[in-house]
């Protein structure tokens, strides 16, 4: 997959948010008539998009009926051993930011605190958090295999 493409109220607040996670803004360019950026980070690669005359986004995370994408899921098990202990680490970031910069941050928003999850064969532990637009972007690491 070469990005995934999000479609933001503004770029600006976003591109911020993004970097709070790690995010690197390698290409800046316009698309039509709107600013646009390619970030990197996380494994992956993202394409915000700058939207001139925004309306909400559904809550996918919330509305049980909702169809259509439904989140991003970022595998941090290379990154932390402790899902808990990260996400505090990135809410206190989130913190400071916004004390020092309210018009560029917010509080973190947290969806789903970190709980563990059984798929397959593998044990998960699982969060979810809101971007500066609010949609819905999962964080999970491996916690153990089990066999049989």
């Amino acid at each position: 997959m070469h990005h995934v493409s999000i479609r933001t109220a503004n770029i600006f607040r976003a591109i911020a948010f993004y970097e709070q996670l790690g995010f690197q803004v390698q290409e800046r360019f316009t698309t039509g008539f709107t600013l646009a950026c390619w970030m990197e980070g996380l494994g992956g690669r993202i394409e915000l998009i700058q939207i001139p005359e925004p309306r909400p986004a559904p809550d996918a995370f919330g509305d049980e009926h909702y169809v259509g994408y439904y989140h991003l899921s970022f595998d941090l098990t290379g990154v932390t051993d402790d899902l808990t202990r990260w996400l505090e680490a990135l809410s206190d970031r989130f913190t400071k930011a916004a004390a020092a910069q309210p018009d560029q941050f917010q509080a973190l928003t947290v969806l789903l605190q970190p709980e563990q999850q059984m798929i397959g064969d593998r044990v998960y532990e699982v969060a979810f958090i809101a971007d500066s637009d609010g949609l819905a972007l999962e964080f999970l690491r491996t916690m153990e295999r089990r066999d049989g």
